[in-house]
């Protein structure tokens, strides 16, 4: 039996798939050794992993395992907490490729908390448009749009009856938004919570204008600087381009780019690839 995770932010989906080809499914908070030292990663699975924890193989995919020394982070606390005689750790961005991709060359995208892209050869990512967080860049991100609907309405950029809703609806204030963005940590999950309220109202034009005009600089700052980008599909995953898909076919299509996939997560293509694979 194998157990393959797709770790985010804001969660960290668990799937065991048995030698018949079976699975079961897990789900626990987020884990990103960004902000997390091994410690507080081993005492969340104690708490919240409550299923198997003997396997073959554990294949781990997450948010901000970009490098070893990350990586190691996650393996010590995989190792606390799991029996097991093979470990990979793999980027969140390698995930999305191996779910998207399988072994065929594309484009793989993601579109959720946060942002990223690669151009995948069938078998590992060759190009990587470093997405620089949501301070600095994630277009296209779910907390970059909800960094873009806050700014707006504390700075009265939209109808008043929007920025009405808005505070009857979240019950807060400038100063406690001000006080989840600066002080508390996970700001960028914090911000991308607000995407609802974007997706609710997504037929006031300035409403969408938020949603496309972040698609149209992710395309920009990202996409159109691979040189290949009008080669090959554009695929997508995660939970902005699920939602938010009909702002995204435009944005692609003003740019005459082609779009594949665009899946909510990468659990199911995982699976499948893992499935056909040994570690």
């Amino acid at each position: 039996m194998i157990l393959v995770a797709d770790s985010g932010t804001t969660k960290t989906e668990w799937c065991m798939i048995s030698d018949r080809g079976t699975s079961e499914t897990v789900v626990t908070s987020g884990i990103n050794p960004f902000y997390q030292e091994t410690e507080n990663i081993s005492a969340i699975l104690h708490k919240e992993y409550t299923a198997a924890k003997k396997f073959n193989a554990i294949f781990f995919y997450g948010t901000g395992c970009i490098n070893q020394e990350k990586q190691d982070i996650v393996k010590k606390a995989l190792l606390q907490v799991f029996e097991t005689e093979e470990i990979f750790i793999g980027s969140d961005l390698l995930a999305a490729a191996h779910s998207l991709c399988q072994d065929k060359p594309g484009f793989a995208c993601i579109l959720g908390t946060g942002s990223n892209s690669c151009y995948y050869n069938g078998r590992k990512i060759v190009a990587n448009v470093s997405p620089l967080g949501f301070i600095l860049g994630d277009e296209g991100s779910g907390a970059v749009m909800g960094k873009k609907l806050i700014g707006d309405i504390l700075k009265k950029q939209l109808p008043q009856s929007l920025i009405n809703d808005f505070f009857e609806i979240y019950h807060t204030s400038a100063a406690g938004i001000l006080e989840n963005v600066y002080k508390k940590p996970f700001p960028s999950r914090y911000l991308a919570g607000y995407t609802t309220f974007l997706s609710k109202n997504i037929k006031h034009p300035e409403i969408e204008n938020i949603v496309i005009t972040s698609f149209r600089e992710f395309i920009t700052r990202n996409l159109l600087l691979y040189p290949e980008i009008g080669q090959m599909p554009i695929h997508f995953t995660g939970s902005i381009a699920y939602y938010f898909e009909a702002q995204l076919r435009k944005a692609i299509e003003e740019q005459h780019l082609k779009l594949g996939k665009i899946e909510r997560a990468p659990m199911n293509g995982l699976i499948k690839y893992h499935n056909t694979k040994a570690i």
